[in-house]
């Protein structure tokens, strides 16, 4: 379209000339009379660039800014995207070459971080997976495995490693469907968020905001075609929208963090740019084969805990994150001989909660793994637990429902429990009476689906690539993809999974659910809760 337009207007002034041509020839031929009528008629010169330089800037801002409308697709046949049966056609992603104090830098001080988040220069070796597992007690979560001490908050360096080897990468902007931005932001918050003030932490964001601004490949629609991941919750770089003054950067509220698909761990639900991807696991897989390996091992394992938790109590916390209800969560666990407990102190004196093995190992002899809120909504806890075969119960939809629209499927309760965690914070409700009212094939089929999940929520070794088995990363890169092409349909899109409302109440609706004759029996164990109180 952009081509016949220029051809439209070129053949325009074409016939223009060849029209001046012929009336100087006839203006040869006519004599006196001829140039008389000629001069009467001419268009002045003033006028005539008046009208070419109105053509000019016309065609311009047709160029510019025809990229926006929905109905034109740009192709570069030397990438091959002219060509229907191009596998990357609709796929295609431009890397920003950004400077290295956006990201190499940022690794290079990550012992500015040692004082209060631990040392995180071990965990940036090995492209972000941090060190190799050797856990002595099974000799099966070892690195050779695809086992590492992965930090939760390492996946800036993950993501960015396995965008390097993503397959449909393209040096021409204007081909790309999307474009990655590799701004390390989980990593630049930690080395600047504790000693600092506001300008410091804000300094590197501001400074990557202009940067993108000032780039062609943002002009063409704005930043609405970019992405990047920073691998904290989206509260972390919202510090305007939270609680303490003190906490966090602003990235997501200035234009370019607005603008772009920014991929959190936990989604604010402010605004629907953030979108939320899972938690790095330990278990980074190099091929199918460690997939399939690792899904048949935990189908097969002795579930001798009916229910387990791993976490530390929040006494402190603010009854406005709705994270108390972990504390009767650890209070019921303790009180129950069928479920397995790994305390956690909220210090680097508690060794067991940084022991990779000994949790995995716990989640893998478990058939329910409580999940209540942490620090916020969402838990590390929820993708370990999953990825040892254990279903996941919340008390909050929060937790996961609303979130993870790309990797967690919308039937919430194929794959995990729900208890309102109103319920439980008022001890009317026992966890293990909900759970053990589910019937045996039933907790069967909920696992199943459990174990089918495990590759969309873990993030496969980046020096390697799965075959046919797509990951987080994949189905990540999938979902922006689809997002930007959306937005080019001038089509409205949200980051959060629209939920109406809650989950059926378990403590109610369980054996409703899966016995519909039972009801008698559901009163008359409400009404056996009722006499003995709490327990």
């Amino acid at each position: 379209m952009q081509l016949s337009v220029a051809n439209s207007i070129i053949q325009l002034l074409s016939k223009s000339a060849a029209k001046g041509t012929t009336v100087r020839s006839r203006r040869a031929v006519g004599g006196a009379k001829g140039v008389d009528k000629a001069a009467a008629t001419a268009v002045p010169p003033l006028q005539l660039l008046a009208i070419l330089a109105v053509i000019a800037w016309t065609l311009f801002l047709y160029l510019q800014f025809s990229v926006l409308s929905a109905s034109v697709e740009v192709v570069d046949v030397s990438d091959g995207a002219a060509d229907s049966a191009d596998p990357c056609r609709g796929r295609y992603i431009y890397v920003h070459d950004l400077p290295p104090r956006f990201n190499a830098d940022i690794i290079r001080d990550c012992g500015k971080t040692e004082d209060h988040w631990g040392d995180m220069c071990g965990f940036v070796s090995n492209a972000g997976l941090g060190r190799p597992l050797a856990d002595p007690a099974d000799g099966v979560i070892t690195g050779e495995a695809g086992w590492y001490g992965t930090h939760q908050f390492g996946l800036d360096l993950i993501f960015h490693s396995r965008m390097k080897q993503y397959e449909c990468l393209t040096n021409h902007s204007a081909v790309a469907n999307a474009v990655f931005v590799p701004f390390y932001a989980g990593f630049d918050f930690a080395r600047y968020h504790w000693g600092y003030d506001n300008a410091a932490r804000d300094a590197a964001s501001v400074d990557l905001s202009q940067w993108l601004m000032a780039r062609p490949q943002w002009r063409r629609m704005w930043g609405r075609d970019h992405f990047l991941v920073a691998g904290r919750t989206g509260w972390d770089f919202r510090r305007s929208n939270n609680v303490d003054p003190d906490w966090g950067n602003d990235l997501l509220a200035m234009p370019a963090g607005r603008n772009m698909s920014v991929l959190v761990l936990e989604s604010t639900f402010l605004h629907s740019s953030d979108y939320s991807v899972p938690y790095p696991t330990y278990f980074h897989p190099r091929s199918d084969a460690d997939v399939l390996r690792w899904q048949d091992r935990v189908r097969a394992q002795n579930r001798t805990w009916f229910m387990a938790f791993v976490g530390a109590p929040r006494p402190d916390a603010d009854a406005r994150m709705n994270i108390r209800v972990r504390d009767h969560v650890i209070a019921q666990c303790k009180a129950s001989s069928s479920c397995g407990l790994l305390a956690c102190a909220r210090s680097p004196g508690s060794p067991q909660c940084h022991a990779p093995g000994d949790i995995m190992r716990l989640f893998q002899k478990a058939s329910f793994c409580l999940q209540p809120p942490g620090d916020s909504s969402t838990r590390r806890s929820v993708f370990d637990s999953m990825v040892a075969g254990c279903i996941p119960v919340f008390f909050h939809t929060a937790s996961a429902y609303k979130q993870y629209r790309w990797h967690l499927p919308g039937d919430h309760l194929n794959y995990s429990a729900y208890i309102p965690e109103a319920d439980v914070r008022q001890r009317n409700v026992s966890i293990e009476a909900v759970l053990r009212s589910i019937p045996a094939d039933t907790v069967e089929r909920m696992r199943e689906e459990v174990i089918k999940l495990i590759p969309r929520v873990l993030y496969a070794d980046p020096r390697s690539r799965l075959e046919t088995i797509k990951d987080a990363v994949d189905l990540a890169v999938e979902g922006v993809l689809d997002t930007v092409a959306r937005i080019k349909r001038g089509e409205y899109v949200d980051s959060g999974r629209p939920v109406s409302e809650d989950p059926p109440n378990m403590y109610i609706s369980t054996e409703s659910r899966f016995q519909p004759k039972s009801v008698l029996t559901i009163m008359m164990a409400r009404l056996k809760q009722w006499i003995m109180g709490p327990q």
